[in-house]
């Protein structure tokens, strides 16, 4: 999954736009991640191990806000010769596209189909695992409870969710600490100043980050009954949540 240096931000702008998935970020989304989200090479990778041991034969994975197919990609190669189906949805055309291209260089016996749609109008149905890598975070707090409902119901007894959040905190030096590590860890990856504050004011209006404790509550309330924290570093984590 190549893509060019994100440099979106690398030159002042007198008014930023709220961020969107479109073709500009596509085009160096993996740049962008790569440097942005600490430990996401990990997640991405366990993704796979959690589909080797928990997916069955003749069931559907769904991966809600797939962008480039990173996590498609990790979860198929795990689970070959299962009579499978992903279903890999995102709102964005532009990150659809290069999906498809990405899911095209591998050959694999598991269908994949990509859906460009909103993931709240998806149904879920025969679910042995659902991924939403650093996707809730961008719904409406509002629209939140509804989809892991769904996604609940969708799921099969044993079937596996698994999230992957930035987190906010209520106690502020916590906070203050854990985001100042978070942007040790952009400037480490080459992100200037300025690209580092352009980029926060686009996202401040599009991405709601919730605590630890909010997620926990709010899977809890919709049905699951295991749940734990599998993964962090700094202010990124990844959860896991069994029906």
């Amino acid at each position: 999954m190549n893509s060019t240096q994100d440099t979106l931000y690398a030159q002042a702008s007198e008014h930023i736009s709220d961020f969107q998935f479109d073709n500009r970020v596509a085009g160096v989304f993996s740049d962008m991640i790569r440097r942005s989200v600490p430990g996401y090479t990990q997640i991405i990778n366990t993704l796979g191990d959690f589909a080797k041991n928990l997916v069955t034969p003749d069931s559907r994975v769904y991966d809600l806000g797939c962008s480039l197919g990173a996590a498609t990609l990790s979860i198929r190669r795990q689970i070959q010769g299962r009579n499978c189906r992903i279903l890999a949805v995102d709102n964005s055309q532009s990150m659809i596209e290069r999906c498809r291209e990405n899911l095209n260089a591998y050959v694999s016996d598991t269908q994949v189909d990509l859906i460009c749609g909103d993931i709240r109008d998806i149904e879920i149905e025969n679910a042995s695992m659902v991924v939403l890598n650093f996707t809730l975070q961008f719904l409406p707090p509002e629209d939140r409870d509804a989809l892991i409902t769904k996604i609940y119901r969708g799921l099969n007894p044993g079937g596996l969710l698994v999230l992957s959040e930035k987190l906010c905190f209520d106690d502020a030096p916590i906070q203050a600490l854990l985001e100042e590590r978070h942007l040790d860890f952009k400037r480490a990856n080459g992100y200037s100043e300025l690209e580092i504050s352009q980029k926060r004011s686009a996202l401040e209006n599009v991405m709601k980050p919730d605590t630890l404790a909010t997620h926990e509550q709010r899977l809890k309330a919709q049905g699951f009954s295991h749940f734990s924290l599998w993964f962090q570093c700094f202010n990124f984590a990844s959860m896991v949540a069994i029906k």
